[in-house]
């Protein structure tokens, strides 16, 4: 499936902005799973292209003027080939094992080892990764508003709700107590009867370390990776994988405007 993305950010200020310095994750990279027929990234100052430490394009840019609105724009389109398994390019920071680590938003706790207890029982296969994305479904219902962007997965699993990033720390998490390295996705779904899901947050699990192998998983919607979806960035969770983040000086209170359209081409 050919997709046609528009991604727009939109800033205003109530003082001048005197200085911005901002680091982007809003480039998809060519995997197995999908081709990038052409992207671009627009932003108010000059781009500098990198890869970050999990192997993500990249950008960075700075502003030292005085404006009271501004917009990060990015925009293309992808060839999306269904393919859930993933091999690592070699070279390709980090190994798998960093994903074992716990994090802020993916503790570890023995609620979440018990989650996965059962799926997992017969180790890291497919039928036990969309056992356990059932059961994480089940105790982390889909409702907006329930959380925040800092709920981690222990908060998210005690309320019973959240959306689709909790969904996904809640499941890296219950992975990583077994041992299973597992890393969030952030990206892209298409479903035209779900604006809200354009941005989109799933998962990794890595099926076999010393190859490299992924198996991605979307937590929400109970299916392996398929052609509705696009990756950006990977990380150890939701914090690495920020679309935009960054600091500024000035500015005084901001609000921001964010409007996601994807089709098919």
């Amino acid at each position: 499936m050919k997709l046609s993305i528009r991604h727009e950010t939109q800033y205003e200020y109530s003082a001048p902005l005197r200085y911005a310095l901002q680091s982007i994750r809003l480039t998809p990279q060519a995997s197995a799973h999908q081709t990038v027929l052409h992207w671009a990234v627009h932003a108010p100052g000059q781009l500098f292209a990198e890869r970050d430490g999990y192997g993500n394009h990249a950008h960075t840019w700075s502003m030292a003027r005085r404006v009271y609105r501004g917009a990060i724009r990015a925009a293309g389109l992808v060839e999306t080939h269904a393919s859930p398994w993933l091999v690592d390019a070699d070279g390709l920071p980090p190994p798998p094992q960093v994903y074992l680590r716990p994090t802020e938003l993916a503790p570890s706790h023995r609620l979440l080892a018990e989650l996965s207890r059962e799926p997992l029982a017969g180790g890291v296969t497919a039928p036990g990764v969309m056992a356990l994305a059932g059961a994480v479904r089940e105790r982390v219902a889909y409702r907006k508003g329930a959380t925040s962007v800092r709920t981690n997965a222990l908060e998210a699993l005690a309320l019973g709700a959240g959306v689709c990033q909790d969904q996904a720390h809640v499941f890296i998490a219950a992975c990583r107590s077994q041992g299973i390295a597992a890393r969030y996705v952030s990206g892209y779904f298409y479903a035209p009867d779900a604006p809200a899901l354009a941005s989109h947050a799933w998962a990794d699990v890595c099926i076999d370390m010393a190859q490299r192998r992924w198996l991605s998983v979307d937590i929400t919607h109970g299916c392996l990776m398929d052609e509705r979806h696009v990756r950006l960035a990977v990380g150890p969770d939701y914090s690495a994988c920020l679309p935009i983040r960054g600091v500024r000086s000035g500015g005084g209170e901001e609000s921001m405007r964010v409007k996601v359209e994807i089709r098919p081409s």
